[in-house]
C-alpha cells in the first residue's frame, strides 16, 4: 500500500518531536558531520542511528553529501524558516494575550498607600 504524501510542515515538526532528532539537528548547526560523528553521543546502535537521519532527510532538514567514502550530513534550514513562520503567525496573538493578562493583573493588585510609609 503507498504511503500517503505528508506535507512538508507536518513532515518538519514530526521530525522535530524527537529529543534526538533535535540534538542531531544541533550538532549540525556547527557544520556538517558523519553518520558516525552525529552516533557519537548517543548509546545507540548505527542502525537506530541511521533512521533518525533518514527521518532528518526524508523532512528535508538535512542533506547528505558524498565524498569518496565519507558521507557528511548538513543542516537545511529552509523547512526549518517555513516551521518558524508558521510559529511566528501565532507570536502575535499570544503577545496580546499575554498584555491583556498583565493589565488585568495590575487592576488586581492594591494601589500603595502614601501615608503607609510615613512614621507618626
Amino acid at each position: 500500500m503507498p504511503q500517503a504524501a505528508v506535507d512538508p510542515l507536518s513532515a518538519t515538526f514530526a521530525a522535530l518531536a524527537d529529543p534526538t532528532r533535535r540534538a542531531m539537528l544541533a550538532r549540525l548547526a556547527l557544520g556538517e558531520a558523519s553518520v558516525n560523528e552525529l552516533a557519537a553521543p548517543f548509546d545507540m546502535s548505527l542502525p537506530a542511528v541511521s533512521k533518525h537521519i533518514k527521518v532528518l532527510h526524508r523532512a528535508g532538514l538535512i542533506t547528505k553529501g558524498r565524498d569518496a567514502q565519507w558521507r557528511p550530513c548538513r543542516i537545511d534550514g529552509a523547512h526549518l524558516k517555513q516551521a518558524m513562520d508558521w510559529i511566528n503567525q501565532y507570536r502575535q496573538f499570544w503577545e496580546d494575550r499575554l498584555d491583556r493578562l498583565d493589565a488585568y493583573l495590575l487592576t488586581l493588585a492594591p494601589t500603595p498607600n502614601p501615608s503607609e510609609g510615613e512614621n507618626p
